[in-house]
């Protein structure tokens, strides 16, 4: 086989497993890395599920983001690298360094071993965490000359990703030695679910169908996963991304409740627990207080965070679903695959 090799990192990940079937529905060759041996049946049985049985078109080397080990295994013969791998940290004590530590020198260590490993371009999955985050009202929407100001109120997530990404392009600068890089910042992403460990953005459409009481004040983006790892091949191939970075996201932003009203019109029955009203800012920041959880997203509350993919569009060409359509996708697939509760329940 000659066609081309190609990593993506973070196998179990959402964005990876559409990455990986973008990849092999175009002819590359594939190998992904998992923290866990035990979980390749888990991602092949997922791809199966998005149209693709890759047989020994895909294969899988054990490599974690905190240890070198694998990594050079993981690298060799590969053309092109798509790293989106992250560890997520959970539990109540979760402190910023386990969020920052490990984002960055994960990054770091992806680079060191492309470089070496005679890679020709790293993709990295970077987010609009690391764009929009602690300004003031802009006036605009975001662009990719936004960077998130870390003297603001600041996410650990959203800083880890700032730094993570400014790490990466700072190596390429300096210890580079001829690695090309370009960067992808999505907002929320949605689209079809493959199996039962998702991402953060689909338990939004998945609360809301199984009955959440009301909905924040809250503005995002949406983009389809199927037009992120679109926009991944394209970034990854063009000469003209060398370099860059890419905001992924479809149209206008939207308010929460309105991502609510496309559930109830376009889902039917199964839609019909969605929301209908909008939460009173007071009660959120109410909660706020109680739940240090919330704290973050209360700052947020009311705040319009409209960005642009203007610049994906004009250089490489990106045509992204409209966010209805990745809603009504997420919304389909969470019932297809039986992960939306019977019985409503309150978030």
């Amino acid at each position: 086989m000659n066609e081309p090799l190609v990593l993506v990192t973070g196998g179990t990940g959402f964005i990876a497993q559409h990455c990986m079937l973008a990849l092999l529905r175009e002819g590359y060759r594939v190998r992904t890395t998992v923290r866990s041996p035990g979980r390749e049946l888990e991602v092949r049985s997922n791809l199966k599920t998005g149209g693709i049985d890759p047989g020994d078109r895909l294969s899988f080397v054990t490599a974690d983001l905190n240890d070198d080990h694998g990594w050079a295994e993981a690298v060799a013969h590969c053309t092109y690298v798509l790293h989106g791998a992250s560890p997520t940290p959970s539990g109540h004590h979760a402190q910023e360094k386990d969020w920052i530590e490990p984002a960055v020198g994960g990054n770091l260590r992806v680079l060191r071993a492309a470089r070496d490993a005679g890679v020709q371009r790293v993709v990295l999955t970077s987010a609009f965490g690391a764009i929009c985050a602690g300004h003031p009202p802009l006036g605009r929407p975001f662009n990719e000359t936004d960077w998130s100001n870390l003297t603001g109120h600041v996410w650990p997530y959203q800083k880890s990703k700032t730094l993570a990404e400014r790490a990466a392009w700072e190596f390429i600068a300096r210890e580079g030695q001829g690695l090309e890089l370009s960067a992808i910042n999505p907002t929320a992403v949605l689209g079809p679910v493959l199996g039962a460990d998702y991402s953060h953005s689909i338990q939004l459409i998945t609360r809301m169908l199984n009955g959440q009481r009301g909905c924040p004040k809250l503005n995002c983006g949406f983009v389809d996963v199927r037009d992120v790892a679109d926009l991944h091949l394209r970034a990854m191939t063009h000469p003209g991304a060398k370099g860059e970075r890419f905001l992924a996201t479809a149209g206008e932003s939207l308010w929460l409740i309105e991502v609510a009203k496309v559930l109830r019109r376009r889902m039917g029955a199964a839609g019909s627990k969605a929301p209908t009203w909008e939460l009173p800012n007071w009660l959120v920041r109410l909660w706020a207080r109680r739940n240090p959880s919330l704290r973050g997203m209360a700052t947020l509350l009311g705040r319009n965070m409209n960005a642009t993919s203007e610049k994906a569009t004009r250089l490489l060409g990106w045509t992204p679903r409209s966010s209805e359509e990745a809603i009504v996708a997420t919304a389909e697939s969470l019932l297809r695959l039986g992960l939306v509760n019977s019985a409503s329940e309150a978030s």
